[in-house]
């Protein structure tokens, strides 16, 4: 049986970490698995959900259609999965309208209740598909990283340290609200180095940034190759919703990690694996902390990779995504 994974687009960051990575476990269980770009425009849109897909499952990514148009795609197709990894029933942080909406609210209770099978990236956006549909028909599955894509930071050399993050443009500006603290960490460790891996670029006055264009070829390299992965959320009802993937990366290449205390990021960084600061000043001491002490980073690094490879890992997960698609599947 096939499984068509309604996607913004293959290259999309969720598509490849909550749909894309997992295509071998679903054909080891007999599924095929096939991603389709959502196609822009009522028209075009209205003639890919008219598509018979009764011998096929549907898996929607992310994405809140309007009502008519997921009431098409729903008698279309034989059975139909929701996952999502976003509070996508609020704008997001920066928007200038702010959190509510009335239209994504009305078609997120619409599309969870008319789905078969709802994946949630974490157990707050489990909590709230939950309330507006059928509990049992949500499952918690984590955005998942696999671990033998990453190589072990070595934390061996001797030279500035270098902090790295890694995001979309749409999440840099977290980073550039946190300019104080890195400004005071470049005046107080000369030569720090910040590697930032996307599209676009901040600029320091005191600490010197190495830019990085993002590519799924170099990327895990960029990662293994630094010593602390950061991540800077504001704390409010987009972040919360937030399923860690920064973090998990950071990790999965053994180093340790400083992150807001928000959302799930209190949930995978455990004891020993990294630091939650929740001022200015504790986020410097952290820095300081790190910086100066390589055994500590290699510690924690080797903490968080045992972690990743315990309770993150994508072959862990498989096996869920699989029994919800088969739970699918038998939806008559």
């Amino acid at each position: 049986m096939e499984v068509v994974a309604l996607v913004p687009d293959r290259e999309h960051v969720s598509a490849r970490y909550r749909v894309a990575q997992y295509a071998r476990h679903l054909e080891a269980s007999g599924f095929r698995l096939r991603m389709e770009p959502l196609a822009e425009g009522a028209v075009a849109r209205w003639r890919q959900f008219c598509r018979p897909r009764h011998d096929q499952i549907v898996l929607l990514q992310r994405k809140l259609l309007p009502l008519w148009q997921l009431l098409l795609l729903r008698k279309s197709t034989r059975a139909l999965i929701y996952d999502f990894d976003d509070a996508v029933f609020f704008r997001d942080s920066y928007h200038r309208r702010g959190p509510h909406s009335l239209t994504r609210a009305i078609r997120f209770r619409a599309t969870v209740n008319v789905a078969d099978q709802i994946l949630a990236g974490n157990s707050y956006l489990a909590a709230t598909a939950g309330r507006l549909s059928s509990p049992e028909k949500v499952t918690v599955v984590p955005t998942c990283v696999d671990p033998s894509r990453y190589g072990m930071a070595s934390h061996e050399h001797r030279g500035p340290a270098c902090l790295v993050w890694i995001g979309s443009a749409s999440t840099l500006k977290a980073l550039n609200r946190s300019k104080p603290i890195l400004e005071r960490i470049g005046a107080s460790f000369p030569g720090t180095i910040l590697r930032v891996i996307c599209d676009t670029f901040p600029e320091f006055e005191h600490l010197r940034v190495e830019q990085q264009p993002w590519s799924s070829a170099t990327e895990t390299a960029q990662l293994r190759s630094a010593d602390i992965g950061i991540s800077m959320l504001p704390d409010d009802l987009w972040s919360r919703g937030k399923c860690g993937l920064k973090v998990l990366q950071y990790m999965a290449a053994g180093l340790p990690v400083i992150a807001s205390p928000v959302g799930v990021h209190r949930e995978i960084i455990g004891q020993g694996t990294g630091f939650l600061p929740t001022c200015e000043q504790e986020w410097v001491d952290h820095l300081s902390e790190l910086i100066d002490n390589r055994d500590l980073r290699g510690a924690m690094g080797r903490e968080g990779r045992q972690r990743i490879e315990q309770s993150f890992n994508v072959d862990a997960w498989g096996p869920v995504i699989v029994e919800r698609v088969k739970e699918a599947a038998s939806h008559q």
